[in-house]
C-alpha cells in the first residue's frame, strides 16, 4: 500500500481577517473611531472610560462595549455617562468579532468614538482582530514594570501604550523609564501615554490624542482600513 502527502498551505486566520476589515471600513464609513482597550483585570479601564466620557461630553458622542466573563458592575458604572452594552462572555477570557458585532447592533448608535473594554487579559485577547481602528494597551503603576516583556503579543499588536494609574507611582516599585523601553524594544511604534483617571493627570493628553487620531485616520480607513500591528508573516492566532 502507497500513501501521499498532500500539503495544503492556507492560512486560517483568512475569512475572520477579512470580516473584521470589513467591519472597520464600514465603522470608519460611519465617522466612528473604533478604541479596543487591553489590559490586565484592575488595570483601570473602566475608571478611564469614566474620565473620558466626563472630559469629552458635549464635545464628541461616545459608547461604549465592555466585556467580562460575569456580571454587569461595568455597565452599570458607565450607564449614567455613555450609552453602553455589556457582553457577558460567560466565562470565555476575550472578546470576539461577533460578540462585538452583536454589540454594536444592540447599540444602535454611530458615534464619534465607540470603545471596547476587552476582558482583563494579556494573553487571549491580543489574538483576536475585533475590526478596531485603535489598540490601547493599559499598563498601571500597580502591576510592574517588567508586563512587556512577559506579555509581548499584547504590546506588539497594540498602536498605544497608556501608562495607568500615575498617582500611585510614590508608593510602587515602578519604572516608567524601564517599561517603556521594554515595550518599544518590542513595538518601536508604540504611543505612549501617562496618565490617572483618578486626578486627572494626563487626561487632557489622552482625549487630544483620540481627537488627533480620529481626525487623521478616519479619511484614510474609509477607504483602506488600517490593520492592527503584526510581525510579518504571522497570523492573528499565533
Amino acid at each position: 500500500m502507497t500513501s501521499r502527502v498532500i500539503v495544503v498551505e492556507r492560512d486560517v486566520q483568512y475569512q475572520p481577517q477579512q470580516a473584521a476589515a470589513e467591519v472597520r471600513r464600514r465603522w470608519a464609513a460611519e465617522g466612528t473611531l473604533v478604541v479596543n482597550l487591553l489590559s490586565s483585570p484592575g488595570a483601570g479601564k473602566t475608571a478611564l472610560l469614566e474620565a473620558t466620557a466626563r472630559r469629552l461630553m458635549g464635545q464628541a458622542t461616545l459608547a461604549v462595549l465592555t466585556g467580562d466573563p460575569a456580571t454587569d458592575r461595568d455597565a452599570r458604572r458607565l450607564a449614567p455617562l455613555v450609552p453602553v452594552v455589556q457582553l457577558c462572555t460567560t466565562g470565555a477570557c476575550h472578546l470576539d468579532l461577533a460578540m462585538v458585532e452583536r454589540g454594536s447592533t444592540a447599540l444602535g448608535l454611530q458615534p464619534d468614538y465607540l470603545f471596547i473594554e476587552n476582558v482583563g487579559n494579556l494573553v487571549c485577547p491580543a489574538s483576536f482582530d475585533l475590526g478596531e481602528h485603535l489598540r490601547v494597551l493599559l499598563l498601571s503603576t500597580t502591576e510592574g514594570d517588567d508586563k512587556p516583556a512577559k506579555y509581548s503579543k499584547a504590546f506588539r499588536t497594540s498602536h498605544a501604550l497608556v501608562v495607568s494609574k500615575l498617582d500611585l507611582l510614590p508608593y510602587v516599585p515602578f519604572s516608567i523609564e524601564a517599561a517603556v523601553a521594554d515595550a518599544r524594544n518590542i513595538q518601536p511604534e508604540l504611543d505612549v501615554l501617562l496618565l490617572s483617571a483618578r486626578s486627572g493627570q494626563g487626561m487632557d493628553a489622552w482625549c487630544h490624542y483620540l481627537q488627533r487620531k480620529r481626525q487623521a485616520l478616519l479619511p484614510q480607513m474609509a477607504a483602506a482600513p488600517l490593520a492592527w500591528p503584526m510581525e510579518a508573516g504571522e497570523s492573528a492566532a499565533s
